[in-house]
C-alpha cells in the first residue's frame, strides 16, 4: 500500500510528534479544515517561496487578496518579482517569519526540521502542501492536469503555450505552473505564470500522490509507467493512484493508447468516471471498439520525419463525436497536420495530448495546430546548448530508462549518422538498483556512455551499499556476457564507462569528441552544469 497516513492541517500533533504531516493523497487537508475560499486561508506565509511551483501560487493567492509572505534560503529572479509585487519576502529561514501566519505552505523539498515548520507547529498555524493551495485555486477556474510518469513537463508546457498564443477570450493569458522553465527565441521562460485568462494548466506530481487531490475540468495521463516505488511500495499501488486521479477529471479524461499502463487505469475505471474519455494513440493495431464506454479515439499519424532537420511531422485523426462535445459543428472527421519543431514520436504524442486540450477548452482546431509549430520545448528537454566545430552539445533531463530511450531515438533521427556520446547523471540509488538493467539497455542506444556519480536528493548513499557510478555499466556487462574491451565495457554497440567525478568525466567526453559528434548532457540533477565545461573544453583544445 502506498506510504500514506492522515495530514495533519493544525498544531502539534499528539505524543509530540514533530516530523512533517504525511501526504494523503484523497483527501486535501484545506477542505477538511473548511477552507472553501482562498479568503479564508488568513495570513499565509511559503517557505521556500522562491521555488518554481511554489512562487506561482503565492503570486496567484496576492492576486485574490490574500497577504502572503515567504521565505528562501537564497535571493533569485522570482523572490525579486514577488517583493516588486508587495509581497514581505524574507532571505533565510527563521523561526520569526511565520509570526502572525495563519496559513503555512510547505513543499515536498522542505526537512521535518526546518525552523519555521517547527515554530508553525508550536502556534497551531495551519500547515499545508502546496499540492493544497493549487487544489483550492482549481476550483475557481477552469483547470488543467497532465500527469504520467513522462512528458507531463513538456505537454503542459506546450498547452500554456498554445493558449497563451492562439487563445481568445478566457483562454487568452491562461495562468500555469509548470514543473520547469521553457525555451524561447528570447531564452528560458519561466515555467509559472500568473495570467488574466480563467484558464490554469498545472502539472499533477504523482512522485508524492498529491495528484490525487485535484479535481480539474480536464486530466491528461501521459503514461503509468511505475515509478517512486520508494514512495508507493509497488507497481499496484503506483497504477491505482492514477486510477483515483482519473476518477477526479470533471469534464474530459484525455490518455494515451500507446501506454499500456495508461490503458490499465481506463480498464480499472470500470465505468466510474464522471468525465467523458478522449483516448489518442499512434498503434493502428488500437481500436475504438476495444475500448469500451470512450468518447473517441485519435489517431497520430507518423508523416515523413523531415531527416535531420529537427522537426517532426505527423497527422491528427479527431473523430466526430469528439469535436461535437467541443462545442463544434462537426459530421465527419477531422485531420489535422502537425509540423513540431521538437523531435520523437514521443513528441508527437505530447502534442497530441495538448492540442486535444486545447480544442475541448473551446479553442479553434487549426489555431491550436498553427500556434504548436514554434514551440521550442520546455527547458532541458533536447535543450542544444551550443556547437563548435561540428561538435553539437545537447542537454536533456531524462532520468527514467523509458525517457532515455525516447531521447535516443529522437537523437538518431534528428542527427542520422553522427556519433552519439552521453554523460548520465543517475538520479536517486533507488531508481538506479531497480532500473539498472533497463537503463543499461535505453542508453545502449548510444555509441558512448560514461556514467557519473548519482545524485542523491533526498536519499542517502549509506542506505544503499554498492550503488554507485559503476552499478549500471556493470548491468551492461551482465547483459552481454562479453569482457570488457578497452577502457570499458561494450553493450550493444554502446561503450559504457564508469566516472564517479562528473566534471573529469565532461572533460574525457569532451577530449574524445569529434567533427561531427553528438554529447548529451542526461539527467535530473546537476550534470545540466557540465554543458559548458563541454564547450569550453572544446574551444580550449581547439585553441591548443
Amino acid at each position: 500500500m502506498p506510504k500514506h497516513e492522515l495530514n495533519t492541517v493544525s498544531g502539534r500533533q499528539d505524543g509530540g510528534d514533530r516530523s512533517l504531516p504525511v501526504l494523503d493523497p484523497c483527501l486535501p487537508a484545506l477542505a477538511r479544515a473548511g477552507v472553501r475560499d482562498t479568503k479564508d486561508l488568513g495570513p499565509t506565509h511559503f517557505i521556500g517561496i522562491g521555488g518554481a511551483g511554489m512562487s506561482v501560487l503565492a503570486e496567484m493567492l496576492h492576486q485574490e487578496g490574500v497577504q502572503v509572505s515567504g521565505s528562501d534560503r537564497a535571493e533569485g529572479d522570482k523572490t525579486r518579482r514577488l517583493r516588486q509585487l508587495g509581497i514581505r519576502v524574507v532571505i533565510g529561514q527563521d523561526a520569526r517569519n511565520v509570526a502572525g501566519a495563519r496559513t503555512v505552505v510547505w513543499s515536498s523539498a522542505i526537512k521535518p526540521d526546518n525552523p519555521e515548520i517547527l515554530a508553525a507547529r508550536d502556534a497551531g498555524a495551519r500547515l499545508v502542501h502546496r499540492s493544497d493551495v493549487l487544489a483550492l485555486l482549481m476550483a475557481s477556474r477552469i483547470s488543467v492536469t497532465v500527469a504520467g510518469a513522462h512528458g507531463k513537463t513538456t505537454t503542459s508546457a506546450l498547452l500554456a503555450h498554445l493558449l497563451a498564443k492562439g487563445g481568445q477570450g478566457d483562454l487568452a493569458d491562461p495562468s500555469y505552473a509548470i514543473g520547469g522553465s521553457l525555451q524561447s527565441g528570447q531564452g528560458p521562460m519561466d515555467g509559472g505564470h500568473v495570467g488574466a485568462g480563467r484558464v490554469l494548466v498545472a502539472e499533477a506530481d504523482e512522485s508524492d500522490g498529491s495528484f490525487g487531490k485535484y479535481t480539474p475540468d480536464i486530466a491528461i495521463i501521459t503514461n503509468v509507467e511505475p515509478d517512486h516505488l520508494d514512495h508507493y511500495g509497488t507497481a499496484d499501488a503506483f497504477h491505482q493512484a492514477f486510477v483515483e486521479h482519473a476518477r477526479h477529471a470533471r469534464r474530459f479524461l484525455v490518455v494515451c493508447g500507446d501506454d499500456q499502463g495508461a490503458l490499465e487505469v481506463l480498464r480499472r475505471l470500470h465505468g466510474d468516471c464522471q468525465a467523458r474519455i478522449i483516448v489518442y494513440a499512434s498503434d493502428p493495431q488500437l481500436s475504438a471498439e476495444s475500448l469500451p464506454g470512450i468518447l473517441g479515439l485519435v489517431r497520430i499519424g507518423s508523416e515523413s520525419e523531415s531527416s535531420g532537420s529537427g522537426r517532426e511531422h505527423c497527422r491528427l485523426a479527431l473523430p466526430a463525436q469528439m469535436l461535437r462535445a467541443a462545442g463544434l459543428e462537426a459530421g465527419k472527421p477531422l485531420d489535422l497536420q502537425v509540423d513540431l519543431a521538437i523531435p520523437g514520436i514521443h513528441n508527437a504524442r505530447n502534442a497530441a495530448a495538448a492540442i486535444i486540450a486545447a480544442i475541448l477548452l473551446g479553442m479553434d482546431p487549426d489555431a491550436a495546430t498553427a500556434s504548436a509549430a514554434d514551440f521550442r520545448g520546455a527547458s532541458r528537454r533536447f535543450e542544444v546548448r551550443g556547437c563548435w566545430h561540428g561538435v553539437t552539445v545537447v542537454d536533456d533531463y531524462a532520468h527514467h530508462p523509458t525517457e532515455i530511450a525516447a531521447l535516443l531515438t529522437a537523437a538518431r533521427r534528428r542527427y542520422p549518422g553522427r556519433t552519439i556520446r552521453v554523460l548520465f547523471q543517475p538520479h536517486l540509488y533507488s531508481r538506479t538498483a531497480i532500473f539498472a538493467d533497463r537503463f543499461a539497455q535505453a542508453l545502449s542506444l548510444a555509441d558512448d556512455v560514461t556514467v557519473t556519480d548519482i545524485f542523491p536528493a533526498r536519499e542517502l548513499a549509506s542506505d544503499f551499499p554498492g550503488v554507485d557510478a559503476g552499478t549500471i555499466p556493470a548491468a551492461a556487462l551482465k547483459a552481454t556476457d562479453q569482457e570488457s574491451q578497452g577502457s570499458g565495457n561494450r553493450s550493444a554497440g554502446a561503450i559504457f564507462r564508469a566516472c564517479p567525478n562528473m566534471h573529469q568525466a565532461a572533460l574525457d567526453l569532451a577530449d574524445r569528441a569529434e567533427s561531427g559528434d553528438v554529447i548529451l548532457t542526461v539527467g535530473a540533477g546537476d550534470v545540466t552544469d557540465m554543458g559548458p565545461v563541454i564547450l569550453d573544453r572544446l574551444a580550449e583544445r581547439d585553441e591548443q
